[in-house]
């Protein structure tokens, strides 16, 4: 029997900064070297790199165990690995027979992930003159597609754009959020004031994980109760997805962040805002894993599931929900589009529904 198993390994070149590629039988997958070696290039997260390479680490099995080249294929040919993609993996190889009523291991999202990642692949050899037509991507009068919010004039001088052809139907998410309440409850279940600032940072400041680790004492300008979010690199790998930016915050944010220095941050000598307080790692920049392992504590003792980028959102929604125009809405979350602000938090849930019916007078206020 043939080996298909394709592997994702991480290399570590002489500049320090983490990729990864994909290897299989007979080495170096140079299609996929070449694509992921251009994201470095450009300065992509290494996690958006381990992220593409895992996705096409699945493209190039399923092309194996049918025997069929990257660069020759038919559109039909996407549609089986679709269907590939959505079998349990022991059933990948057509040996063992899939019931009807088998648990499919892939959601829509995750699929559809996947064929992003696919479709940003093939865009890449197609400029590099591998001719595949419109295989992956056709060209669509510019603008976002169900975009529910469109600049004015936006009819005019728009350029078209290359959209992906196949992608499964989806049902829109709606942001998750995290209650007042809530918030509080986590608060109190964090042991340190530095675990509790960096929460009430993300919710109330709307920072992504990578840029609040990031941070270094010169961004928070405490008289001024303003934070700058700037790219650069950083020792424990967190990043600034979009561009600088700076965000107004209030008061007692700020003061939370002096009692931080003063009780907990003390002599440590860091540029890093997070440090780790504690064992080999003290004084040194706070990792991703650090902040994991806090959610995971709070979860298992408060009972409330949550994320960091969930508390992102919850700023956004509380500015959106208080008539915070979208436009500023955008600069404040880093959005590189208006569109992709409107198309993320374009959601209403019951409670913003029961609000409107009251105020339009359609609805009892003792129901509110």
């Amino acid at each position: 029997m043939t080996d298909n198993r394709v592997c994702v390994q991480r290399v570590l070149p002489a500049d320090g900064v983490e990729s990864w590629t994909l290897t299989d039988a007979e080495g170096l997958i140079t299609p996929a070297e070449r694509f992921l070696a251009h994201l470095v290039a450009i300065e992509r997260s290494p996690n958006t790199v381990r992220a593409y390479a895992h996705d096409l680490r699945d493209y190039f099995e399923f092309l194996g165990a049918r025997g069929l080249r990257w660069d020759d294929l038919q559109l039909e040919d996407l549609g089986h690995f679709i269907a590939w993609l959505r079998l349990p993996p022991v059933a990948r190889t057509g040996v063992i027979a899939v019931l009807p009523s088998a648990e499919v291991p892939l959601s829509v999202a995750t699929v559809n992930r996947k064929l992003a990642a696919l479709s940003s692949f093939y865009q890449f050899h197609q400029r590099h003159g591998v001719d595949l037509g419109d295989l992956v991507t056709q060209w669509h009068p510019g603008g976002r597609s169900g975009a529910s919010w469109k600049p004015f004039l936006a009819h005019l001088g728009t350029k078209d754009v290359r959209r992906r052809t196949v992608k499964l139907k989806t049902n829109k998410r709606v942001a998750p959020v995290v209650s007042g309440e809530q918030m509080q409850r986590l608060l109190a279940a964090c042991d340190l004031i530095r675990d509790r600032f960096l929460l009430t940072l993300l919710r109330e400041a709307g920072l992504r994980i990578g840029e609040a680790l990031g941070l270094r004492h010169e961004d928070i300008d405490a008289r001024r109760c303003e934070i700058s979010v700037i790219q650069r690199r950083n020792a424990n790998g967190a990043r600034a997805k979009s561009f600088g930016r700076q965000v107004p915050v209030a008061a007692p944010l700020v003061r939370l962040f002096s009692d931080y220095l003063h009780a907990e941050y003390g002599p440590l000598d860091s540029d890093y805002v997070f440090v780790s307080l504690a064992g080999e790692s003290r004084g040194r920049a706070m990792t991703y894993p650090a902040v994991y392992r806090l959610v995971r504590r709070l979860h298992r003792e408060t009972g409330i599931f949550f994320t960091p980028h969930a508390l992102r959102h919850s700023y956004a929604t509380h500015l959106l929900r208080r008539g915070v125009a979208i436009e500023i809405v955008q600069q404040l979350m880093g959005h590189a589009s208006i569109a992709t602000t409107a198309d993320t938090y374009s959601h209403l849930d019951v409670e913003d529904a029961r609000r409107a019916l009251v105020t339009a007078g359609c609805l009892d206020p003792g129901a509110a």
